[in-house]
């Protein structure tokens, strides 16, 4: 019975396959966009998209996830806000003294891809 229902939908005309593809991909579009929807709203976005290491957020945050986890005092968190501090301004020259190295080697079709790369990195 159910295959004499098929054969009469495919000779009718009444079952299109483009239509039926076009259907299947718009509801795997609309899927995708609920999905995100729920995600952004839940917040669940956040977590997979953390801010960067060396930014204020990023080292914020860290700061946070290690004081809860250490269950720091409040002089020790202000000394290890202190050191932290330290290695971050460390971190920082340590990238732009190794930038200005690798600059130094490069000619300058090289220079630019190279800011490029860099450029590319930090959107990411």
């Amino acid at each position: 019975m159910n295959a004499n229902l098929m054969e009469r939908c495919a000779h009718s005309g009444a079952w299109n396959p483009r239509v039926a593809g076009i259907t299947v991909l718009a509801l795997v579009f609309l899927c995708g966009v609920a999905t995100g929807a729920v995600t952004m709203h839940l917040g669940w976005h956040n977590h997979l998209h953390q801010p960067d290491f060396d930014s204020p957020a990023g080292r914020a945050l860290y700061f946070d996830r290690l004081s809860k986890q250490l269950d720091l005092t409040p002089a020790q968190a202000e000394q290890i806000q202190s050191i932290l501090g330290d290695f971050w301004q460390y971190y920082r020259t340590v990238l732009s003294d190794s930038k200005t190295r690798i600059e130094q080697v490069l000619n300058e079709e090289q220079r630019k891809k190279f800011e490029r790369i860099l450029r590319d990195s930090q959107h990411k």
